[in-house]
């Protein structure tokens, strides 16, 4: 299961992370997040204690999603030493995150 991400600790489990972290934006009303979200969980399982995985919900967390310029969701942003290295927005097939996380290991 991805792990819940906030404004409150958004800084230390993703920009302080020694991994790669995948971070889901989505929201509760966004269908395509709805067809994501199973599929982030399955790759938050399989990269366990290899990469971090989580979920924010920018109608919850709006600072963090304002930060990063999110303007459409499900954006998928990919962190490496606390820096965006790569972005999906949109849904995509599981490999095609799976390629992009393994870029960063």
């Amino acid at each position: 299961m991805a792990l819940e991400l906030t404004d409150s600790n958004f800084e230390e489990v993703v920009l302080k992370s020694d991994k790669p972290v995948l971070v889901d934006f989505w929201a509760e009303w966004c269908g395509p997040c709805r067809m994501v979200g199973p599929v982030v969980d399955e790759l938050a399982k399989e990269y366990e204690g290899k990469a971090v995985i989580g979920k924010l919900d920018v109608d919850n967390n709006p600072r963090i999603a304002t930060e990063f310029g999110i303007m459409s969701i499900p954006a998928l942003l990919f962190f490496k030493n606390g820096q965006v290295v790569d972005k999906q927005v949109g849904a995509v097939p599981k490999h095609v995150l799976a390629n992009k996380l393994n870029a960063h290991l």
